[in-house]
């Protein structure tokens, strides 16, 4: 008998190979296992968009003959460059400049963001979007679609084509919307506020299924009004964790790694307290110690460690590949993780924690003791979270680590991760669209 044909997913994504970062990685290791459980993916994604740095590493991921179709966005961002002087850099809102202040002109198109481009700068892109897929899908059906954001444009489209062309959609945010950690730095107006949360109502109560990232989210939504909502974290993607080397540079450090962004709000202070100390008291714990990060770092981060005498042990590597990334993440003692100090930390489960969680290092998470990241770290045995001020909890942890290191015993083994595999969570995701598709 032959094959049967798959079942044909349209997928609206802002992020795309050979963008980088990790807001790629969850739709892209989706793509790459749908043919596995009977589903063709079609990506819809921008032709040149403002990406922050290119990750040339993640094509290998991008099934062979897969149909992309890219068109053409308007951004206003050279606009926003002119006016804050940062023509030629790569943005990233949250981020203070080299003095560690926003600007006066960094503040006024914060706020122009905010209140004018809603939900974001990507907004041109949706009603021509929306009327080329609408062409598009005449000639070339398909089952359902799938939009994923944010950037929540993306959903947009998603609502656009479902009031014309009454196609199964499903809603999937990667992050939260009006309860995202930065959206009280938009400055927005009442009127602004509430057409935010306007358009957040109609695109969850809209869909025929909304998938989200932690339980906390899902309530979040559900409070809202939202329909058959799901949960489908991040996770890891074994391919990934098998290949290349392990490098052994730091095998004689004490080494904490942080691969990610970090701004303000994600500045571990009482890890570096807590660091300080210890190596204040201890001669050998200061010799041993090195805190090695990758990334987007904020000038504060840098600034507190200068300030606690920590930056003879620090090392920034700037931005890496994904892979040059993963090396660093299994050559490492210690992998860092930090929960932005937000109003909605509880629900945020970071997709990097899945990526740290199958190296199979020892985690150091920073946030709530009780969100839905400490449960999942608790289940799984791979770590230890502190909360935000428990600078002696911190230190108590901290020398557990460093003596299980001195010992060779600081790894973990960490239980039933299997279940937050790319391949095993498409095979959740390839359920919930037969079960959409098929009402």
């Amino acid at each position: 008998m032959g094959q049967l044909p798959r079942k044909r997913v349209l997928i609206v994504t802002y992020y795309w190979p050979p963008s980088g970062g990790v807001a790629v990685q969850r739709w892209l290791k989706f793509v790459k296992y749908l043919r596995d459980f009977g589903w063709e993916p079609i990506v819809y994604t921008p032709e040149n968009p403002e990406n922050f740095y290119d990750d040339q590493s993640l094509l290998k991921d991008i099934p062979s003959n897969i149909e992309v179709i890219k068109r053409p966005i308007w951004e206003p961002y050279n606009i926003y460059k002119w006016l804050t002087g940062r023509k030629g850099k790569k943005l990233g809102l949250g981020f203070a400049d080299d003095s560690g202040k926003k600007g006066l002109a960094t503040q006024f198109t914060i706020w122009l963001r905010g209140n004018l481009l809603i939900p974001d700068p990507r907004i041109f892109w949706v009603r021509p979007s929306i009327r080329f897929l609408r062409r598009y899908l005449k000639e070339n059906p398909v089952d359902v679609v799938v939009t994923t954001g944010p950037p929540h444009s993306m959903h947009l489209i998603g609502l656009g084509l479902k009031k014309r062309c009454q196609l199964p959609w499903l809603s999937d945010f990667r992050d939260p919307w009006t309860n995202i950690d930065f959206y009280h730095e938009l400055r927005l107006t009442k009127l602004a506020d509430w057409y935010h949360h306007k358009l957040e109502r109609e695109v969850i109560q809209t869909a025929d299924c909304v998938l989200v990232v932690s339980q906390q989210m899902k309530q979040d939504f559900s409070d809202l009004g939202g329909r058959n909502l799901w949960v489908l974290t991040n996770g890891f993607d074994s391919d990934d964790i098998s290949n290349g080397e392990t490098q052994s540079d730091n095998d004689n450090s004490f080494s904490i790694c942080y691969v990610g962004t970090m701004n303000a709000a994600r500045n571990p202070i009482v890890l570096w307290q807590a660091l300080s100390k210890m190596c204040s008291t201890s001669k050998e714990f200061a010799q041993k110690l090195k805190i090695v990060m990758a990334g987007q770092i904020d000038i504060s981060v840098t600034n507190t460690i200068k300030s606690l005498n920590l930056e003879g042990n620090f090392e920034y590597l700037g931005l890496l590949p994904h892979d040059k990334a993963l090396e660093l993440q299994k050559s490492s003692q210690v992998l860092l993780l930090v929960v932005n100090n937000t109003p909605n930390a509880k629900g945020i489960v970071t997709g990097k924690f899945f990526e740290y969680l199958a190296v199979g290092k020892r985690i150091l998470a920073i946030g709530p003791t009780d969100g839905d990241l400490a449960e999942i770290i608790r289940e799984t045995g791979s770590g230890d979270v502190i909360g935000y001020d428990d600078v002696d909890s911190a230190i108590q942890t901290l020398t557990q680590y460093f003596n299980l290191f001195e010992q060779g015993k600081l790894d973990p083994e960490p239980k039933g991760i299997e279940k937050y595999s790319r391949k095993a969570l498409t095979g959740r995701l390839a359920e919930i669209l037969n079960q959409i598709t098929n009402e």
